[in-house]
C-alpha cells in the first residue's frame, strides 16, 4: 500500500456527498486534492468546509470542453475520483421521458467517458481512476429502476476494459448501498428519515451509511497497486436483503 502524501488527486462531484467524503478524507492522509463540479456556489462552499485545504474547479462533466479544460487546469494529478451524479428517472419504462433518461446517461456514464479520455493526457504513471456505481444494479427499483440498473451496471464492464487499455494505469469502480448525502432530499425530501429508518432495520450493518463511511474504499483503491478492473460493494450488506 503506497501513501498518498504529495499525491495529486481530483475528486469530480466533490462539493457534496460521497466526493465531499473523499476529499476530506485525502486531504486527512496528506493528498493535495482539486474538486469540480457544475456548481461554483456549492464548490466554494465546499472549499470553507474543507478549510481553505482543497482547490476548486467549475466544470460540467456532460460538457466535453469543460472536461478538457478540467485537466488543462488541474495539470497532472496521480488519482481520479468520480462521484457527480443527478437524481435517476423513476418512472415505468412505458412512461419514460427520453429527454430526461438521455440527460442522465450523458451526466452519469457518457460523462464518466469524456473523464477517461481527457483524464488519460495528464495522469502520472502509476495512477488510477476510480469511478462509481451503486446499488441499483443489484436491487433495482420497481417500477422505474431499468434505466438506472443498467447505467450502474454498465461501470463494471467499463473499468474492466479500461484497465486493460490503459495498464498500467488502473482503473475500479466503487458500488455504495444507500448513502445519505443531499441527493436523497432532493429525491424524496422529507420522507427520507422514515426511508432510512426502514432500510436500517434491514441491513446486517444497521444503519445507512454516511460519506465518511465509503470514502475508505476510495483511497483503499488509490493506495493498493495490485488492485484494478474490480468492482469494491459497500454497501452494509444490502444486496443481501
Amino acid at each position: 500500500m503506497t501513501t498518498l502524501t504529495g499525491k495529486k488527486i481530483i475528486v469530480v462531484g466533490g462539493s457534496s456527498g460521497i466526493g465531499f467524503g473523499v476529499a476530506a478524507a485525502a486531504l486527512e492522509s496528506g493528498a493535495e486534492v482539486v474538486i469540480a463540479g457544475r456548481s461554483a456556489e456549492k464548490l466554494k462552499a465546499a472549499e470553507k468546509r474543507l478549510g481553505g485545504a482543497a482547490r476548486s474547479i467549475v466544470a460540467d462533466m456532460a460538457n466535453e470542453a469543460d472536461v478538457a479544460r478540467l485537466f488543462d487546469q488541474a495539470g497532472a494529478f496521480d488519482h481520479l475520483v468520480a462521484t457527480a451524479g443527478t437524481p435517476p428517472p423513476n418512472y415505468p419504462i412505458g412512461e419514460a421521458d427520453m429527454a430526461f433518461v438521455r440527460g442522465f446517461i450523458d451526466s452519469k456514464f457518457t460523462g464518466a467517458v469524456m473523464l477517461a479520455k481527457h483524464a488519460v493526457r495528464t495522469l502520472n504513471k502509476g495512477g488510477s481512476m476510480i469511478f462509481t456505481s451503486g446499488i441499483n444494479k443489484d436491487r433495482p427499483p420497481v417500477p422505474g429502476g431499468s434505466v438506472v440498473a443498467a447505467v450502474a451496471g454498465s461501470f463494471t464492464y467499463f473499468a474492466r476494459a479500461l484497465a486493460l487499455e490503459l495498464a498500467p494505469t488502473r482503473v475500479n469502480i466503487v458500488s455504495p448501498g444507500w448513502v445519505d448525502t443531499e441527493m436523497w432530499d432532493e429525491i424524496v425530501g422529507e420522507a427520507k428519515t422514515g426511508y432510512f429508518d426502514q432500510m436500517a432495520a434491514r441491513l446486517p450493518a444497521g444503519k445507512v451509511a454516511k460519506p465518511a463511511d465509503i470514502a475508505p474504499a476510495y483511497l483503499y483503491l488509490m493506495q493498493n497497486e495490485f488492485m484494478t478492473g474490480e468492482t469494491i460493494h459497500i454497501d452494509g450488506g444490502q444486496r443481501l436483503v
